[in-house]
């Protein structure tokens, strides 16, 4: 039954689902067509809140395409080659590969999303290189769908939010700590059936995938580059040359991004945030490139990876703009708060935050568009609000198994699009929506 149904999805997307840049323009339609139907704003009105937020995830997609370029250029270096290649002989059959790939990349997006994401991609190249005979486009997938449990984690935007002193809804709900919402039963519950059953799920898809992965190994390939430049005579170098290959200046400046590595955790604790986590792949990339020439090269070939979200993101951005704007976000959450009671509130808080992501794919942003309606709605019934924070975190991770947002970088990463991975990620959405639901219903 699986195996017809995975076949399904995947031979539906492969046909119909467009390049993920065209997937943000028709996005972007139907955004602007539901917002004048709705919420009876104007085209004009539309137009004007697409182009006021175009540019408002600048920041963001710096960050995301820093996460891309600095992990490929820390996955090239001989030293994270190495510690890549001994984890993926833990995987010496297809079936190995999928559940370590999976569950390798759960863990590191617990930790943190960012980090995960690129540890996940770079971790199942490696591994595809072991099993050359592992779909690779399976082995990709599971490395995304591994990102699920994201907001369950120490990354997670809204509980870390929540638990702030200073956050938009102090005055109506205080500050409510982690051990009510990344720490509580429910959450654990939630993070600890996704951790089982994924590399199960996908273990169960590997019988109807094929052999995709030789066309597709093209990633981490330039070792002769590093030692041709090694080889090149010292004395034919002119100073410039020399400077551009001497290790000293990169073991400083390396040395000085190390200092301030361990001077933010000790100030900070395990504050593992995006821009740290580049930071690191950073600094430690050049400090085993070695020179500053090797480290040069690599940078140029990573940042071939990057086009997809530089220019994607703010077409995301925009229809962000959109959806808050024009008030569309909030009619639609408004409609699910309608039709609950005490018992179906949290469920039904999972499901509009799916959909809300769908169109606002960022948990910060999502958590400041839903809250005052959903918060106050929880308060009217009888909901806990930590309880409600989850629910909302939850449905923000669920449906980034469909939303090509969030896998541009490891679609980077990987050489695919998005539709060579996305018939695998429906399946995954529809499973976990099944621990998810029964967690917030029962527990």
């Amino acid at each position: 039954m699986l195996k017809g149904i995975t076949s399904f999805f995947d031979r539906l997307v492969q046909r119909y689902l467009p390049d993920a840049f065209l997937f943000a323009i028709i996005l972007t339609l139907v955004v602007l067509v539901l917002g004048i139907g709705i919420t009876g704003s104007s085209p004009g009105e539309m137009v004007q809140y697409w182009g006021d937020g175009f540019w408002n995830l600048l920041a963001f997609a710096m960050q995301m395409s820093l996460i891309v370029v600095t992990g490929y250029i820390l996955a090239n270096t001989p030293v994270v080659k190495s510690l890549l290649s001994k984890l993926s002989r833990l995987a010496d059959t297809p079936g190995k590969a999928i559940m370590l790939v999976t569950f390798v990349t759960a863990i590191a997006c617990l930790i943190n999303y960012g980090f995960g994401l690129v540890v996940g991609a770079l971790l199942a190249v490696h591994v595809a290189k072991r099993v050359p005979n592992v779909d690779y486009r399976l082995l990709m997938a599971s490395a995304y769908g591994g990102f699920i449990v994201w907001h369950g984690g120490l990354s997670g935007s809204i509980p870390l939010t929540i638990a702030t002193e200073d956050h938009f809804l102090v005055d109506s709900i205080g500050s409510i700590p982690v051990t009510e919402t990344l720490f509580s039963g429910l959450n654990i519950a939630i993070v600890l059936a996704l951790l089982v059953s994924l590399p199960l799920l996908n273990l169960w898809m590997l019988k109807t995938s094929g052999d995709l992965s030789k066309n597709n190994l093209h990633f981490l390939e330039n070792e002769s580059a590093e030692e041709e430049l090694a080889a090149t005579a010292a004395a034919d170098m002119t100073p410039a040359e020399r400077l551009e290959n001497s290790m000293i200046l990169s073991m400083l400046i390396g040395i000085l991004g190390l200092v301030f590595i361990i001077y933010h955790f000790k100030q900070n604790g395990l504050d593992l945030n995006i821009n740290i986590v580049n930071f690191i792949f950073l600094f430690l990339g050049i400090i085993f490139h070695k020179t500053p020439r090797r480290f040069l090269n690599t940078v140029t070939d990573g940042v071939k990876n990057a086009g997809g979200i530089i220019i994607q993101f703010p077409f995301y951005a925009g229809i962000m703009g959109m959806m808050v704007a024009s008030g569309l976000s909030e009619e639609m959450s408004r409609w699910f708060v309608s039709i609950s009671t005490e018992f179906t509130f949290p469920l039904f808080t999972f499901l509009s935050a799916g959909i809300v992501n769908f169109f606002v794919p960022s948990g910060g942003g999502q958590w400041a568009v839903q809250a005052p309606i959903m918060v106050p709605g929880a308060m009217e019934l009888g909901v806990g609000t930590a309880k409600t924070a989850m629910a909302v975190a939850w449905g923000d991770a669920w449906t980034n198994m469909i939303q090509p947002f969030w896998a541009l970088p490891l679609l980077a990463i990987a050489g695919l699009k998005v539709k060579d991975i996305m018939g695998f990620c429906v399946i995954i959405l529809f499973w976990s929506a099944v621990p998810i639901s029964l967690a917030l219903l029962f527990l």
